[in-house]
């Protein structure tokens, strides 16, 4: 049962809006329609950056070049390709390894579980130290879930040498 009252201001209300009275009208309760839209577009452009944004993955130690540090980051690009930026620090010279290589050589663990040789590492000096930096960057149409380097005597081996220099955990 509803029972009308008339307020000091002269306005008449009945029990079932005396909760709303005190915040004037619906349209200033403290969690409307449109703050739920609002919070709700909020979440989704946030999926919808996280998502996008590049996975990062850093080397785990090497046991042939110990100093070696290095990450990789794997971004999908619009076309649907990934594509893969590996830095490097503190590598020796590959013609310094035991036994002595050429290059070092970058390859992808595909979603597929396939092995891919994705290219050639570009090593240099930096200007002001000693250091061998290196730098790689593809892209790839395969989805990589793990990126790892050896040492190889030629850039266009098609499967891997045991000489792993560097790898990641899987992503």
């Amino acid at each position: 049962m509803s029972v009308t009252k008339e307020s000091k201001n002269g306005v008449s209300t009945d029990n079932n809006t005396k909760g709303m009275q005190q915040y004037g009208s619906v349209s200033t309760m403290p969690f409307t329609l449109a703050k739920a839209v609002f919070l709700g577009a909020a979440a989704i452009i946030t999926v919808i950056f996280l998502s996008s944004c590049a996975r990062k993955a850093v080397f785990q130690v090497s046991p042939v070049v110990p100093a070696a540090r290095g990450y990789t980051k794997v971004k999908k690009d619009h076309n649907k390709n990934y594509n893969i930026y590996v830095s490097l620090e503190d590598l020796a010279e590959p013609n310094r390894l035991t036994p002595a290589k050429q290059t070092y050589v970058v390859w992808i663990v595909a979603n597929d579980n396939s092995t891919k040789n994705v290219g050639q590492v570009k090593t240099s000096t930096g200007l002001m130290s000693h250091t061998l930096r290196g730098s790689f960057e593809t892209v790839s149409a395969s989805k990589p879930v793990k990126v790892f380097i050896t040492a190889e005597d030629d850039a266009t081996v098609q499967f891997p040498s045991a000489m792993l220099v560097m790898t990641t955990n899987e992503f």
